[in-house]
């Protein structure tokens, strides 16, 4: 029989970079989760991406136990990373923060792509662009 589900938490972490202090330690103690445990993980999990932000769905079970699936980075950390940048413009709109050839935007969307709400291509293009756009970043 399954097991019966508490609630599922949704963070963003660090890869690699999980410790007990918060966001994590109060969202999972909250729970009476081993915290530790997930911790060590997820570290486990992500330590290929060192210090890029990953969302982490994790599934609480009333038994106290739980399991965890790990996403892809959000678009604008993808963008950041494409661009070498450490954030977006200050004043999207006003300054930019560099610029993505469609080929950028492409590999970006088809990286992404089991995590959007679209199974095709041009459609999670536009959706790139889109976060791109309110960073401050011209698509070319």
């Amino acid at each position: 029989m399954a097991k019966k589900i508490k609630t599922i938490i949704k963070l963003n972490i660090p890869g690699g970079e999980a410790t007990p202090a918060p966001p994590v330690g109060p969202a999972l103690g909250q729970h009476g989760l081993p915290i530790m445990e997930f911790v060590k993980a997820f570290n486990d999990k992500t330590a290929e991406q060192k210090g890029i932000i990953i969302p982490a769905v994790i599934t609480v079970y009333e038994d106290r136990t739980f399991s965890f699936i790990i996403k892809k980075p959000p678009v604008a950390e993808m963008i950041k990373k494409a661009l070498g940048k450490e954030k977006g413009s200050q004043k999207p709109g006003k300054e930019s923060a560099g610029r993505l050839s469609k080929s950028q935007v492409e590999e970006i969307a088809k990286a992404k792509m089991d995590d959007l709400n679209t199974t095709d291509t041009d459609s999670a293009m536009k959706i790139v662009e889109g976060t791109a756009r309110s960073m401050g970043v011209t698509v070319e």
